[in-house]
């Protein structure tokens, strides 16, 4: 694969006769195969090679002693590369210049090495105080593993924020400690998402005091926002601004080809985010023209016609952009390393076209447009159980909500001369 990259021989042998060449030269196959650029290539050999040298001038004997090395080359890198950087964050981005190549053909080359990657939140809050609140979630209640995630992220914060006020044991929180900490927490988060975190505190507080951890039931204190239904407004918006959005979308490049399919998805099918992130190749009959979603939100899986439309953005995306890859994922990063494209970047990509084509909406992402799709069956008159089926509403309340405005009817009022309605 060096090959590939370098043209001189007497380069390609210099690295090959590293002591650890064997390793560089199986991490820049890796590097190819993900996709990076070469530019990365040339800047990372370097850097790889040189650890080599200071690693082995200083004592290494195998592969398995190179950690050992990483910060001191690190320090090293920094006080040659580094002398003109004013600021401390300066300096660790040069660190990290020098560190993340080496974490990742150390990572490709020795067994259960994990060095350099973010700690994952493998520990679960408050284990010491209540170790079997998250089974008690997930035998008793049967809560899905996002469910259980939420839970995590929310009761880690509260573990948190009482160790910073100097509350060593759940038995000394108090309604006023919960108050506050919903209110420092709750800044910047939504009702929906504050009515969240409320419910999360109510059922960990009645856990405890079920199991006699705690001496008094404190989750009768806990009040939500007040809530009034069917109070929000759809996100939807017009069909002149979807056709709008997708005139946008470069369908050129790479990138413009996989936006344009996930765009047509969300808009088409109502899909959520989650959902078509989790599209493989598999999901797609091609015989019967089906699409296929399993695993809702409502816990059933849904089978649509592929519309022509769909379908070709589909095949166009798989057959002239798609990295060829093993992944059975259907939508794909586009840069480095090549992978599954997140929940969130199906957003983002929403979010980042209806801002290109300047269309205004509140919280613009990819569930803008599955509002749209569902307000475009609401005028078209299918009935509330349809809708509902359609887009894998799992309660009829859910649907409701649409039924509330007119929302073309309203543009023609706002854009309209009020003198012709009187």
């Amino acid at each position: 694969m060096l090959e590939h990259y370098y043209i001189k021989p007497d380069t390609i042998d210099r690295i090959r006769n590293s002591w650890i060449g064997q390793s560089i030269e199986r991490y820049v196959s890796w590097l190819h195969e993900q996709g990076y650029a070469s530019r990365n290539v040339f800047r990372r050999v370097p850097i790889l090679m040189q650890f080599g040298k200071f690693s082995q001038d200083n004592g290494a004997k195998s592969l398995k002693d190179l950690p050992n090395f990483i910060d001191d080359f690190a320090i090293k890198w920094v006080r040659e590369h580094g002398k003109n950087c004013k600021t401390d964050r300066a300096k660790k981005g040069v660190s990290n210049e020098a560190k993340a190549p080496i974490y990742q053909m150390l990572r490709l080359v020795l067994p259960n090495y994990s060095g350099g990657n973010r700690a994952p939140y493998s520990k679960l809050p408050f284990l010491g105080f209540a170790p079997n609140f998250f089974n008690y979630l997930n035998d008793e209640k049967g809560l899905r593993q996002s469910s259980l995630k939420n839970y995590g992220i929310c009761l880690r914060a509260f573990e948190k924020y009482i160790g910073k006020i100097g509350v060593n044991t759940l038995k000394e929180v108090s309604p006023t400690i919960i108050s506050a900490f919903i209110t420092n927490n709750g800044k910047g988060l939504s009702k929906s998402a504050l009515t969240g975190l409320c419910c999360i505190l109510r059922v960990f507080f009645s856990y405890l005091y079920r199991e006699r951890l705690i001496r008094k039931d404190l989750s009768g204190g806990i009040e939500s926002p007040r809530k009034y239904r069917l109070s929000n407004v759809p996100r939807s918006i017009s069909w002149d601004d979807v056709q709008k959005m997708l005139e946008a979308v470069d369908q050129r490049t790479a990138v413009g080809k996989r936006d344009y399919a996930i765009l047509l998805l969300l808009v088409t099918y109502g899909l959520r985010a989650h959902e078509v992130a989790k599209l493989t190749l598999d999901h797609i009959d091609w015989k019967r023209d089906l699409l296929r979603i399993p695993e809702r939100k409502a816990g059933h899986s849904t089978a649509y016609p592929l519309t022509p439309i769909v379908g070709k953005a589909i095949f166009n995306y798989i057959q002239q952009a798609r990295p060829k890859i093993s992944d059975r994922h259907l939508f794909l990063r586009v840069l480095a390393p090549l992978g599954p494209l997140a929940n969130s970047g199906v957003s983002c990509r929403a979010s980042y076209y209806l801002h290109k084509a300047g269309i205004t909406v509140s919280r613009p992402g990819s569930h803008t447009l599955r509002h749209t799709c569902v307000q475009r069956l609401v005028d078209a008159d299918f009935s509330l159980k349809t809708i509902g089926d359609y887009v894998g509403h799992r309660s009829p309340s859910s649907t409701n909500i649409y039924t509330k405005i007119a929302v073309e009817s309203l543009r023609e009022v706002a854009l309209g001369d009020v003198e012709d309605i009187l």
